[in-house]
């Protein structure tokens, strides 16, 4: 009897583990059976992802993610979602990857498997050229309110910093600060360095500055991601940045897009 139960407890050990391995690779051979790859994105965040004046999505990491569906041969299709809508979109299997300029943080991957990091960045204070505010402890008063992006880094690293100050959130990309900032509604806000620089040429000359010191203890990476049972699929993406980078296609990305002023030309 007790050898009995062994077989069947054995057996029922090897088949659970075969049906994980099948549902290991099931996102990867799925996308290029369906013969596309869903990508969710926030479109609102330029020059990372966004809606062109041709009515076009562009930017860094959608083309990072047109990559990736012809190196599978499949046709790519972009979902565009608010922030607090790009996790539950990814869980809920309407997407397969979740492309945003987003932290990998502890509390996120209790939910979702994050890629190595494409990038890093570094959070920062901004505020109007004009203003009083010279260091952090200038923002981090009473009477001061801070505008960040609702469910960012940004708003828990403002928090955490600036706990004296009134935190308002807003829905949508890193424009929508320097807009609130720009038409007085904050007085200063709270976003990663590089989200405020490559944005700051679309506003008056010189009416934006950023404050010296950084927050956080060092740079924020920012990756891709993909539901927790999709290990291959998570393994190919880092496959890809590696093969990408190898080959230069990565440094052109980067240089177009975040290094330089062209795109807004072109787009």
């Amino acid at each position: 009897m007790k050898l009995k139960k062994l077989v069947l407890t054995v057996f029922t050990l090897l088949l659970a583990v075969f049906f994980t391995g099948v549902c290991f690779a099931e996102a990867l051979t799925e996308i290029v059976s369906r013969g596309e790859l869903r990508v969710a994105v926030q479109s609102g965040s330029a020059p990372y992802a966004f809606v062109d004046k041709n009515g076009t999505q562009a930017g860094s990491m959608i083309d990072f993610a047109k990559g990736m569906a012809d190196a599978m041969g499949v046709k790519l299709v972009i979902l565009d979602f608010d922030w607090d809508g790009l996790i539950p979109a990814l869980l809920s299997g309407k997407a397969d990857i979740l492309a945003a300029d987003m932290t990998p943080t502890l509390k996120r991957a209790l939910k979702i498997s994050f890629a190595a990091p494409w990038i890093y960045v570094q959070p920062c204070i901004f505020t109007k050229t004009d203003a009083k505010f010279q260091s952090l402890e200038d923002v981090n008063k009473p009477g001061v309110t801070v505008g960040v992006l609702l469910g960012s880094t940004g708003e828990t690293i403002a928090k955490q910093y600036l706990p004296n100050a009134t935190i308002k959130s807003y829905k949508g990309g890193g424009r929508m600060i320097v807009q609130a900032l720009i038409a007085g509604h904050v007085d200063a806000g709270v976003n990663d360095d590089l989200a405020v620089l490559t944005v700051l040429p679309d506003f008056p000359p010189n009416s934006i500055r950023l404050l010296d010191k950084r927050l956080g203890q060092g740079k924020d990476p920012l990756s891709f991601a993909v539901r927790h049972e999709s290990v291959n699929l998570l393994q190919w993406i880092n496959l890809y940045f590696e093969t990408i980078r190898a080959n230069g296609t990565y440094d052109q990305n980067i240089a177009y897009w975040l290094q330089g002023v062209d795109w807004k030309k072109d787009h």
